[in-house]
């Protein structure tokens, strides 16, 4: 299964069950389960019932094939193993394509090709959680690169014969455009789709009202920060460094690594929430923006104006927010 930390994203507000003036009743529907190491949930308002819970498990079902590196017989596995690379499907092709272009853009800050630095530091769950000693550090680094994979027509080809990738910090959030894009299709206009904390949400609840999402900090050694914001619709991700980690020495070692160094990011961000226009985005943004300081975040959104972000960061052992002017703007009233 893909596995990604899930974080304190979560919805605040009652679903009423009134209904919008000169149309139909609309009711509430919730299709809810566990995928990729965490809980999902589907909620739509509507007329009356357009989706099955066989449905949604069985495209949840297709993106683990293709995208989870923790099954042996999908796709990503193949590329794994193989010494060359793979026909592409649909799934690894979007995701692998979209994280190329994000990893130029973030001067590899994102880079898909950190899977043998996590696998070395038992972040992926498959063994025990270890430091790895420099000399192995620097060997693994020789195989890390997302310049060492291509899109070649159809095919995904690695130039090195064991460069491994590893999608989730993308692939959640691209399941749940997925998702949300089946709904869209189905004639629903209404909705919120949740897997571990990314969401994407459009249109309002019975009631004529816009859902709210609460983004709570992490609780350290004061009462936790809290936002409520109302996007109408959009997508919403949050990475954070509080909860996965290695302690050693007395020093934290994230889940989060820097694959130019091989060692986890240096940073006093804490948790950093992403609105954009799709989850996938939204996804692959916040672990950029989580490895930057505030002045080098806000540098690199002016020139990212589709991007919005809110941060929560350790200053002088308090705890500090700060947003971008368009995030400010999603504040409930």
């Amino acid at each position: 299964m893909i596995f990604k930390t899930q974080y304190y994203l979560f919805l605040l507000a009652l679903i009423c069950s009134s209904f919008v003036p000169k149309q139909k009743m609309l009711e509430t529907y919730q299709i809810h389960g566990y995928t990729q190491g965490t809980t999902y949930s589907v909620k739509y308002y509507a007329s009356k019932a357009l989706v099955s819970e066989e449905e949604i498990e069985a495209i949840l079902a297709e993106l683990n094939q293709s995208l989870s590196v923790y099954h042996d017989t999908s796709l990503i596995s193949q590329f794994n193993f193989s010494k060359r690379g793979v026909l592409l499907d649909k799934h690894l092709h979007k995701v692998v394509k979209e994280a190329q272009k994000v990893a130029q853009a973030s001067q590899g800050a994102f880079d898909i090709t950190v899977y043998p630095l996590i696998e070395a530091w038992g972040f992926l769950g498959k063994q025990k959680q270890t430091i790895p000693d420099s000399l192995t550090i620097k060997s693994i680094l020789k195989h890390v690169g997302y310049q060492q994979i291509t899109i070649k027509g159809d095919s995904l080809v690695k130039t090195n014969p064991l460069v491994k990738i590893d999608v989730n910090g993308i692939a959640q959030g691209y399941s749940v455009d997925v998702l949300a894009d089946f709904l869209e299709h189905k004639g629903i206009r209404n909705y919120i789709v949740e897997i571990g904390g990314e969401l994407r949400i459009k249109g309002k609840k019975p009631d004529g009202s816009y859902p709210k999402i609460g983004i709570e900090s992490p609780s350290l050694k004061e009462t936790s920060l809290q936002k409520i914001i109302v996007p109408k619709k959009g997508a919403i991700t949050t990475s954070g460094s509080y909860r996965k980690f290695i302690e050693s020495k007395g020093l934290k070692q994230t889940h989060l690594i820097d694959t130019k160094t091989g060692y986890s990011i240096k940073s006093k961000n804490i948790s950093v929430t992403v609105y954009a226009k799709t989850a996938m985005l939204a996804d692959a943004y916040d672990n950029v923006l989580m490895g930057m300081d505030i002045e080098e975040a806000f540098r690199f959104l002016k020139k990212h104006p589709h991007l919005e972000a809110f941060f929560i960061y350790q200053q002088q052992g308090l705890l500090k927010d700060t947003a971008t002017t368009g995030f400010y703007k999603l504040l409930a009233p």
